[in-house]
């Protein structure tokens, strides 16, 4: 899925001396105040950290309040879903009008009726509301599919995505992924037929008779033999 990305950062977290006994736990509740809300610095949403620090990188900082920094190198999960970016997410909530999602666990989106393909059909039974291909009878969308949609936009504020099932690569990530092995299956048969043909093979379709043997038919030689045959006589 896009949207996901992995840096590294060196930082600086500045702590009471209060915290001095336990620096380790200070920096850890320092930086898990930063999960699952938008940074600018780090220009994502924080949803995972390693870090590794080395005890002698502490200074005290001159001042009124003797606050001491500790230098640190760490490794950030975020995630920034950026417009036309490929995202992922179960769907929670289910209308005529919008289709709605949530990312990872904690990430909100809304799909609107107009960003919905047309192939795809409302309709509703009590409790069974689903979306439904008029073109394919079992892509279908309920409440609890995990779907593949296009990024819109991003609210960075409250984290909210607002996505499109328009992209005929969209829709039900179960259904997209088996048509896609079989798509790539066919490709790969039709590809293989066509170079057999250029090569002159013949494959011949009775497993009984030859195994899925293939024989190569080399006219040349066939040739040769029947003059030899004809002068004989």
């Amino acid at each position: 899925m896009e949207g996901l990305k992995l840096a590294a950062a060196k930082l600086v977290v500045y702590l009471h001396p209060s915290k001095a006994k336990n620096v380790a736990d200070a920096i850890h509740g320092e930086i898990s105040s930063l999960l699952f809300k938008f940074n600018e610095t780090f220009d994502g949403v924080l949803l995972a950290y390693d870090t590794d620090f080395p005890s002698n990188l502490a200074k005290i900082l001159p001042g009124v309040h003797p606050y001491f920094g500790v230098r640190l190198e760490t490794k950030l999960l975020l995630f920034h879903p950026k417009p036309d970016m490929v995202l992922e997410g179960e769907v929670v909530r289910l209308s005529e009008q919008s289709i709605h999602v949530v990312i990872l666990g904690f990430s909100a989106a809304a799909i609107m009726a107009e960003d919905i393909r047309e192939e795809f059909k409302f309709k509703a039974k009590p409790g069974k509301e689903v979306f439904r291909s008029t073109i394919h009878k079992k892509h279908r969308i309920k409440i609890g599919t995990i779907i593949r949609f296009v990024v819109k936009s991003f609210d960075e504020e409250i984290l909210h995505v607002s996505g499109s099932l328009l992209p005929a690569h969209t829709g039900c990530v179960k259904w997209l992924e088996r048509h896609l092995e079989e798509w790539s299956q066919s490709d790969s048969t039709i590809k293989k037929r066509r170079a057999n043909e250029q090569t002159g093979e013949i494959s011949e379709p009775d497993k009984a008779a030859n195994d899925g043997k293939t024989f190569a038919v080399n006219t040349e030689s066939h040739n040769k033999k029947s003059k030899r045959r004809k002068s004989e006589n």
